[in-house]
């Protein structure tokens, strides 16, 4: 059975950036290898099942998983615009220092420190002065060019 819009699917994933360092996977092997996390870290990591075509997913990958079979193993790129858009300076905003000391508490605020916004998104100080906060609101991944090594474990 291939897959469809609106079936649930179980896939093995590793991501990748385009200079093929992974940012992002399933296989607690690879995430340790990568350096995301180090083998005393008590993260889980297993096969993600989602909902395809419901929006859970970048509207690219969403778009590589229609048609492919259980058992599949491929491997798949997907450009800025079908993933996470490209990045956009309008989203680097301003802030007076006191109005983000004001809304992040005792919280310290340094370049690359991430603030955590109402939606539970982070987003990075990416400038801080005496007077003056930038905060950078692209995804972390937007501009980003994006491989995905995919296994289709199950299609429900």
């Amino acid at each position: 059975m291939a897959i469809t819009s609106g079936d649930t699917v179980t896939i093995e994933y590793v991501g990748r950036f385009e200079d093929g360092t992974v940012f992002d996977t399933t296989k607690r092997s690879v995430a340790i290898e990568a350096g995301l996390i180090d083998e005393a870290a008590e993260h889980t990591f297993e096969p993600l099942s989602i909902e395809v075509g419901t929006g859970e997913l970048i509207e690219g990958f969403d778009d590589a998983l229609i048609g492919l079979k259980e058992g599949v193993e491929t491997t798949f790129t997907i450009d800025p615009e079908a993933g996470y858009g490209e990045w956009d300076e309008e989203l680097v905003r301003e802030f007076e220092r006191d109005e983000i000391s004001r809304l992040v508490g005792n919280q310290d605020i340094e370049e690359g420190t991430f603030l955590q916004t109402q939606t539970g998104t982070l987003q990075e100080v990416v400038h801080v002065d005496d007077e003056v906060v930038r905060v950078d609101f692209n995804h972390r991944l937007a501009g980003e060019t994006l491989e995905f090594e995919i296994e289709i474990l199950s299609i429900d």
